[in-house]
């Protein structure tokens, strides 16, 4: 996914941004084109209702098909998020169930990594777990600023800024989805995944990054 910094005319109240400039690209035989234009969907409160929803772990996101807004390739929405819990789903143009993504926090769901959740309709669920245990051990005990991380992610959706952020979904001990954040990309291993489903997923992971960015659906324009 491509998020680009806002540019000036960007910046001009008064509606949304002329175009939609959060990319995602997808690439089938070393051919790269872009088939999402990711935007949020705001509530009747506007901006300052979404800003507040999401610190709860709620998402609502529009997928275009090109950057004028011109048809509707997807959307998010927000089933639940509560106790460190959110769930979504993911809908076609015509309101059908496309998938689901269940994200757990960190220190507050099933286990001490944050735990990511995909199903799509007629496949198994597939669940992956944010960075290796092995890149963690390595990772914790070198940091000298260990204790304050733990205390942030508390107050940051679970998440460590210098933690490792690789995740790898596995269904019955096959990968389905792998997701190299160094790469920004996200590889769908199983054809018969909905590349929308992962289109969807990508803008999710990107809407969680850690301090060192702010994520791009929490931007004030």
């Amino acid at each position: 996914m491509r998020i680009p910094p806002a540019k000036l005319k960007d910046l001009e109240p008064g509606g949304p941004p002329p175009v939609v400039r959060n990319v995602v690209d997808l690439e089938e035989s070393r051919t790269l084109r872009s088939v999402a234009y990711v935007e949020r969907q705001l509530p009747s409160g506007g901006l300052p209702a979404y800003l507040a929803a999401r610190k709860t772990g709620a998402r609502s996101f529009i997928l275009w098909g090109d950057e004028n807004r011109g048809g509707v390739v997807a959307t998010v929405v927000t089933l639940s998020a509560r106790d460190g819990v959110a769930t979504y789903q993911v809908l076609g143009a015509g309101g059908e169930v496309i998938g689901t993504v269940v994200r757990e926090k960190a220190l507050r769901g099933r286990g001490i990594r944050t735990r990511w959740t995909v199903t799509q309709p007629g496949l198994p669920e597939a669940v992956g777990y944010k960075g290796r245990i092995f890149w963690w051990l390595v990772c914790w005990p070198l940091s000298p600023l260990l204790p304050f991380l733990f205390l942030g992610a508390l107050f940051n959706n679970g998440d460590i800024p210098r933690a490792p952020r690789r995740i790898r979904w596995r269904a019955g001990g096959r990968l389905l989805l792998d997701y190299r954040p160094f790469r920004e990309r996200l590889e769908l291993s199983a054809p018969e995944l909905d590349w929308r489903l992962g289109a969807a997923l990508v803008a999710l992971l990107h809407s969680y990054d850690g301090w060192l960015r702010t994520p791009w659906d929490a931007r004030k324009v």
